[in-house]
């Protein structure tokens, strides 16, 4: 709290001197203070939550002597146990029809001609025997609950999503910001433009402020039905849902500038290669650099606030402050264009409207966090394209740090198929630590590998995503091993092991019997989509594991580009299904032979 209090003080002495709002001016940073005020007036809702039911943060009692706890993935029986032989049969189907990539890549097809040879309530049923039924929970928050409360018999929780996704389309994507980053040895700003030729259908729809408003409220049902439905509950909320997605592109471009200056400058004094969170900026080697370009003030009094170290040098998180709380940023706040060979300020203007856009969606994020709070529920804050994702994981932060003070609240998800994400994450652990909130975390492989690299080749930047799947094994293991040394540390992070790897499983399992981890501490818990990996999912439940099945749920006609996605994203996971489809088949065999075709979903 006392830091707190001495920031808020800070932040009372700029407001007095009008001397640096005129510097601000001068800098053309002066439109982000707004932006600034609604941040640090979440801050100030920190100390007002707190509730049971969900582990909380704090230091917690190591037991060296716990019993190893081991899981039998293997056993037919208990896996299905929750599962009619009809629901065996249906699965067994679908895995085997999404293996076929003739089949996924003209799946849009193949929908619209059921369509028209059935009819509209024809192909709904259809849908609803298969695809839909095997990867959707239902219509609404009502017809949904039979199917969560028969998995929590199971120890399966659930994780809400309203699953009703549209895509940008091409002109309002024609709207959106331009500018080109200077040329630092970095991918150009041109990566951080939306996609609207490849039909991704993440992004919501933006078409006003008023959508947003009932997109909030869609979550707010969300959120509430995970609390009548699912102790310990999450709710699954888009970033796009909640103001106009051009507007974190161009958020995200601003980060992604302000994060590769850093390199840039770290580059220049030898830091190439090291690890983020190594790499220091030597105060006097930066203001004698940044003089040769050309550039006028005192880059100390940047971090005159700062408790810097004895050797006078400042880390990318010191770094980040700069864009956190506005602190004294004078003329040096330019960059070398290359292309012009012009110094140019780093950090574009925002527009007053758009500077509303950054509150708006401060202010929902807010609202759904706060009910979030009073429902005891959780909130997921879904990965979603490279282009919106470091405005994603900004906004997600700062709501992190204003709710996750006690317990975690808010979960970010990091997309490990990124050649980035193992700096995502130290950095943003890192950040928890030194501020004093929880850190939480949804860790995923990743969603839009395809879409991303098409991307990259067309646009000509550098391909983001790690160059084979051992390579996104092998950063998945890496994050999560950094993330389970910080709960063994402190027990100030949670994280939810989203996979269907198998051996993603068993390394967590592992890992958790080596540092004494036990599922009733409740720090980590484990995550698959409804309708796949049944195998992992209920043997770990019924082990007393925390695990959580992925729900969407939305009207069928709605709800068709998700699972057109779902396809598409997960075509090397359905192909490589063969074990899940072995163990099926063995159930069914068993059911058979042994005269238990008519299943009655025994405890």
């Amino acid at each position: 709290m006392s830091s707190e209090k001495a920031r808020d003080r800070g932040r009372d002495r700029q407001r007095k001197r009008p001397t640096e709002k005129e510097t601000f001016k001068q800098l053309r940073i002066m439109s982000y203070r707004g932006t600034l005020r609604a941040c640090a007036r979440l801050g100030r809702l920190r100390s007002r939550f707190g509730s049971p039911g969900v582990s909380r943060c704090g230091s917690r009692a190591l037991s060296s002597s716990s019993p190893a706890v081991s899981v039998d993935f293997e056993e037919s029986r208990e896996a299905y146990r929750s599962k009619a032989t009809l629901e065996l049969i249906r699965n067994l189907l679908v895995l085997k029809i999404c293996s076929y990539d003739v089949l996924v890549d003209h799946n849009k097809e193949i929908m619209d001609l059921s369509r028209t040879l059935l009819g509209q309530k024809g192909f709904e049923q259809l849908m609803k025997m298969t695809f839909y039924g095997q990867f959707v929970a239902g219509e609404d928050h009502q017809s949904i609950r039979p199917l969560i409360q028969k998995n929590m018999q199971f120890g399966v929780g659930a994780v809400l999503d309203y699953s009703v996704e549209e895509d940008i389309s091409q002109e309002q994507g024609d709207t959106e910001s331009d500018v080109l980053m200077p040329e630092m040895g970095s991918p150009g700003a041109k990566k951080f433009r939306s996609d609207h030729q490849d039909g991704a259908t993440g992004p919501y729809f933006y078409s006003d402020e008023a959508k947003c408003d009932q997109n909030v409220e869609t979550f707010m049902k969300c959120i509430k039905a995970s609390s009548g439905s699912s102790e310990d509950g999450f709710t699954a909320i888009k970033m796009t849902a909640l103001g106009r997605p051009q507007f974190l592109v161009q958020f995200s471009e601003v980060l992604m500038k302000w994060r590769c200056f850093f390199s840039f400058l770290a580059a220049k004094q030898g830091k190439y290669g090291q690890e983020v969170l190594e790499q220091k900026l030597d105060l006097e080697q930066l203001q004698a650099f940044l003089e040769k370009l050309g550039a006028e003030g005192d880059v100390r009094a940047w971090f005159a606030g700062e408790k810097l170290s004895s050797s006078g040098t400042i880390d990318i998180l010191d770094w980040n402050r700069l864009i956190d709380e506005r602190m004294k940023v004078p003329d040096l706040l330019v960059v070398p264009n290359l292309q012009s060979g012009r110094l140019e300020p780093l950090l574009s203007k925002f527009t007053e409207e758009e500077e509303q856009q950054m509150k708006r969606i401060l202010q929902r994020l807010e609202a759904l966090a706060e009910y979030a709070v009073e429902n005891s529920v959780r909130l997921m804050v879904d990965a979603e394209q490279t282009y919106f994702q470091p405005a994603i994981s900004r906004l997600t932060l700062e709501t992190q740090r204003s709710f996750n003070t006690h317990r975690p609240v808010i979960f970010n998800t990091y997309q490990c198929y990124l050649k980035e994400a193992y700096d995502n994450v130290s950095m943003d652990v890192e950040l928890s630590r030194r501020e004093g909130w929880c850190f939480g975390a949804k860790l995923v492989r990743g969603a839009y590998m395809d879409q991303e690299r098409r991307r990259a080749a067309e646009m000509g930047y550098e391909d983001p995503i790690n160059p084979d799947y051992e390579s996104t094994n092998r950063m998945y293991h890496r994050c999560l091993d950094y993330v389970l040394e910080e709960i063994e540390r402190s027990g100030r992070a949670n994280v939810m092991v989203a996979s269907h790897n198998i051996r993603t499983v068993k390394h967590t399992l592992r890992r958790m019997n080596e540092m004494g981890l036990t599922p009733s501490d409740k720090n980590i818990c484990f995550g698959q989509l409804l309708g796949m990996c049944d195998q992992i999912s209920f043997p770990l439940g019924q082990a007393g594991f925390p695990v959580y099945k992925y729900v969407p749920y939305g009207p069928v006609s709605e709800v068709i580009p998700y699972l057109s996605r779902r396809a598409q994203e997960n075509r090397g996971v359905m192909k490589g299904a063969q074990a899940e489809r072995e163990l099926l088949w063995s159930e069914l065999v068993r059911r058979l032979t042994s005269g238990e075709i008519f299943n009655t979903q025994s405890l």
